[in-house]
């Protein structure tokens, strides 16, 4: 695939479905229509897939994004599901509501599109063309608004294709969405919490729970959240990290980008050609396995400022950070 494709718009049907199923397949992104407005999707579990869609959308850091299936069967093989997520699953999908839980231990979403959480976001939405893709795709797929970031979510193909034109592969067009406005976002890690407010009344979840959600609104912050611009929470590494170091010093580990130094000791690349899409994608797990080794220093070399290294660099000065 080219830098810059060019963008197809399809009216959906069965033929359009397999060609957007294709797509995905090969590490394409794909807006198509749900009943609250157009996602960008592309394959959850492709790391470089997820990445070219961040780049996409120009998004500013990297948030954890809504994983899409086709029903809550394929909902329970990437998430744990408490007593509480088989109520509101059962009550309200396919719907506009997202339920943020538990990842299993062998949930195959790429670490970027879960922004290197423990937790994974899970939505069945309530559209004919949606379904079809989901199903035909045979995978989950990460659906944030088809827009570019910080403008108005698309609820028509046109919307969809003023903002991303030459940025994304295919469009699947059938007509206006219905809801309009994104999916309510409920996490069920401890009690029951609204994280977002969306296409879905509170009220009803509640009567669904039998009692109130917990409101997340005073631990909301927008650079590092649990779901999409929700709660402060994101993964870090418990090595001390030093940033834009040009070699390791004695008793650290590296994590490097492009052409790294001579060293024999533990050494993990994010990109060795120096591709920023690809440093993207490692970023979460690299930093996981730096973890897995036991290092306690880590020697990070300068990744460059621009496109997708902007979110890597904040990622990365987050993770520097001194914590209590």
């Amino acid at each position: 695939m080219t830098a810059e494709p060019q963008t197809r718009v399809l009216p959906a049907g069965p033929a359009a479905i397999d060609t957007a199923a294709e797509c995905l397949a090969a590490g394409g992104l794909v807006a198509f229509p749900t009943e609250t407005v157009y996602g960008l999707g592309a394959d959850a579990t492709h790391g470089e897939a997820v990445a070219r869609l961040y780049a996409a959308k120009g998004r500013p850091a990297f948030n954890p994004l809504i994983s899409h299936i086709p029903d809550a069967a394929a909902g329970r093989r990437l998430a744990l599901f408490n007593a509480d997520a088989e109520r509101l699953a059962a009550a309200f999908w396919p719907g506009p509501l997202t339920l943020v839980l538990p990842k299993r231990p062998d949930c195959p979403v790429s670490s970027l599109a879960l922004a290197g959480l423990d937790t994974i976001a899970l939505r069945v939405p309530a559209h004919r063309t949606a379904t079809a893709l989901l199903t035909a795709f045979g995978k989950p797929v990460v659906a944030p608004s088809a827009n570019r970031s910080g403008h108005v979510s698309p609820t028509l193909a046109a919307h969809v294709l003023a903002d991303l034109r030459g940025r994304i592969d295919l469009i699947l067009d059938d007509g206006p969405c219905r809801v309009g406005v994104e999916s309510t976002v409920v996490a069920l890690i401890d009690e029951p919490t609204l994280l977002r407010p969306g296409g879905l009344a509170r009220t009803a979840i509640e009567a669904a729970l039998g009692r109130p959600l917990k409101d997340a609104a005073a631990h909301i912050d927008e650079e590092a959240p649990l779901a999409p611009g929700m709660l402060a929470s994101h993964y870090a590494p418990n090595a001390k990290l030093r940033l834009n170091a040009a070699a390791p010093r004695p008793g650290e580990a590296l994590l490097a980008f492009g052409r790294a130094p001579d060293f024999t000791g533990t050494t993990f690349n994010l990109s060795p050609r120096g591709d920023l899409v690809e440093a993207a994608a490692n970023l979460f797990s690299q930093l996981r396995a730096l973890d897995a080794v036991g290092a306690a220093a880590v020697a990070v070399m300068p990744v460059p400022n621009e496109g997708l290294g902007e979110a890597i660099n904040d990622r990365l000065a987050r993770a520097a950070a001194p914590r209590p």
